[in-house]
Order: C-alpha cells, then sequence, then structure tokens
C-alpha cells in the first residue's frame, strides 16, 4: 500500500511538473514531508492527502478491497 501511495504521489507531481517544494506550499506542508512521503519513511494522515489532492487538483479515493 505505501508502495503503491508512494508511486501515485511521484507520478502525479511528474506529470504536473512539480517540485516537491512546489508542492509542499500547495499542500500547505514542507518539502521534507513530501520526499518522507514519497520515500516511504512517513506514513501520511488522512488530512495530509486531502491537501495533496487538492493541490493536484484531483479527488482523493480510498478504498477497502
Amino acid at each position: 500500500v505505501e508502495y503503491q501511495l508512494s508511486r501515485q504521489l511521484i507520478s502525479q507531481r511528474l506529470t504536473k511538473k512539480m517540485s516537491q517544494k512546489q508542492l509542499a506550499k500547495k499542500a500547505e506542508t514542507t518539502q521534507a514531508v513530501i520526499s518522507r512521503v514519497e520515500n516511504m519513511s512517513s506514513n501520511p494522515s488522512i488530512n495530509l492527502l486531502k491537501r495533496i489532492a487538492s493541490a493536484f487538483n484531483v479527488n482523493l479515493r480510498i478504498a477497502f478491497e
């Protein structure tokens, strides 16, 4: 799950041509937090995921399968 989240986050960020710092600013967090999530050394809160989704202008979908 963490790997999928990390890959999707990086993919979205690169597709949007955003740096970690730019994403952090839009998501109201720090570049270090974005880096830790991308490197799977930190698990983001639902609140942070919502802010990241908003920064990407996409919907957040969480599914139990």
